[in-house]
């Protein structure tokens, strides 16, 4: 009989994996992320997957961490320097409104964490409260930017978590919206 040897096992790409988690649970809910769901979408093993991922909640781990570096990256990129709080929230409203690929993914991450984890709930409850807390709402524009970011939040949340459709140029506009009457320049 001959023997044949036995070929590397290809590796299994991690941020793959991450994307196609992100996907089973923007198609079908975060009840169907499953290490066995996703390894039939990656076409790998079980195993290979928690090798990867040793349980559940480093998955939803890794998807959450993986949200919020991009998030942050886009985020430092719009933010000014020496920013006041309205600026910040300015900020986050436009890392929110600028690139769907990074809110298809908050969306992913929150509803899987959330759902899943009493701890990245905390997590992310401190999160949000830190995100508008150093606004000053004895001003009114502390009470617009607080009102610029509910509005954010909840327009994502409806667009989303499939809860409302937004078209494309919708979206756009709620985001014009925004940035006119509730964050306007100094001087607009």
């Amino acid at each position: 009989m001959k023997r044949t040897k036995m070929g590397r096992q290809k590796s299994i790409d991690r941020d793959h994996l991450l994307d196609l988690a992100e996907g089973i649970v923007r198609e079908h809910g975060a009840s169907a992320l499953t290490i066995d769901a996703l390894a039939k979408a990656a076409g790998v093993t079980k195993g290979g997957v928690q090798y990867t991922f040793a349980s559940k909640a480093a998955l939803i781990d890794a998807i959450c961490t993986r949200w919020m570096a991009s998030y942050q990256a886009l985020f430092d990129k719009l933010v000014v320097p020496d920013p006041t709080p309205v600026d910040v929230i300015r900020a986050h409203v436009g890392a929110t409104f600028q690139d769907a690929q990074p809110a298809e993914t908050k969306a992913a991450s929150l509803m899987t964490g959330l759902l899943q984890s009493p701890e990245f709930m905390a997590a992310t409850r401190e999160w949000y409260e830190g995100r508008a807390s150093d606004l000053d709402l004895t001003t009114p524009e502390g009470r617009r930017a607080r009102l610029a970011f509910l509005a954010t939040e909840g327009a994502f949340a409806l667009r989303y978590l499939g809860l409302k459709e937004i078209a494309p140029d919708d979206w756009s506009g709620i985001f014009d919206d925004i940035k006119t009457f509730l964050l306007p320049k100094e001087g607009s």
